[in-house]
């Protein structure tokens, strides 16, 4: 993948820059982000689309109000994206080397997280506590395995298998009268840019802000190398 270890960081600064001042992405936007990231979507097209969303704003007559969401520009960087494929086509892609971290320093950013599980593993359900050891026992074991030639996308697999079980527990754990809270700030926060989204988009950033807020609620670390800093 196209600046593997820069996809979030890029966006984000891309975003900033074009709306001119600093703003904190939100729990919404750093799902849009992911969901951009699963869908294969490369960097250069959401940097395209952001510049495509930023230009049409300007044309705007009035700009009484800020774009404050990456959702605004969400069907420019699907648009983008299409555009990008559709001049692929026929062509040969090469690969890029991956701008990866040295082993040892993967190596601890596995062995930090596995920590961060274990210190909260208590404060969890007891139904989660034995998943939780399971995670952080799995990511020592991977960190035990790190060589030069890991190939991260694998690497980036196999946390994604112990994320989701994480999450899975979570959501085993947590109370109905929660996860309807979350689904409803989620769906209040969505609202301004449903029409700018497909279903499977929609569907899809609603599981992972759901699965973000878990994380934070829980004080859960993201095992993706998209979060190592």
């Amino acid at each position: 993948m196209e600046n593997y270890f820069n996809y979030f960081t890029e966006i984000e600064e891309h975003f900033q820059r074009r709306r001119g001042t600093i703003l904190l992405l939100s729990t919404l936007d750093w799902a849009l982000i992911e969901t951009w990231k699963d869908a294969g979507i490369p960097l250069e097209a959401v940097l395209r689309g952001i510049d495509a969303a930023f230009e049409r704003w300007e044309r705007r007559p009035s700009k009484t109000r800020k774009v404050n969401s990456l959702a605004y520009c969400a069907q420019e960087v699907l648009a983008a994206a299409e555009e990008m494929k559709e001049a692929e086509v026929g062509t040969a892609r090469p690969e890029k080397p991956d701008a990866g971290f040295a082993p040892a320093k993967i190596a601890a950013y596995l062995e930090r997280n596995a920590a961060a599980i274990e210190a909260v593993t208590a404060g969890l359900q007891i139904s989660s506590q034995a998943l939780a050891n399971e995670s952080a026992k799995s990511l020592r074991e991977i960190a035990a395995g790190m060589q030069e030639n890991t190939r991260l996308e694998d690497l980036e697999r196999r946390l994604t298998v112990v994320e989701d079980k994480l999450f899975a527990s979570l959501l085993a754990a947590t109370s109905d009268e929660r996860l309807v809270a979350v689904r409803t700030e989620a769906d209040r926060e969505l609202a301004p840019y449903r029409r700018n989204m497909s279903a499977a988009q929609i569907a899809q950033l609603q599981k992972q802000y759901v699965n973000k807020r878990l994380l934070e609620r829980y004080g859960l670390p993201r095992l993706s190398l998209f979060y190592m800093q």
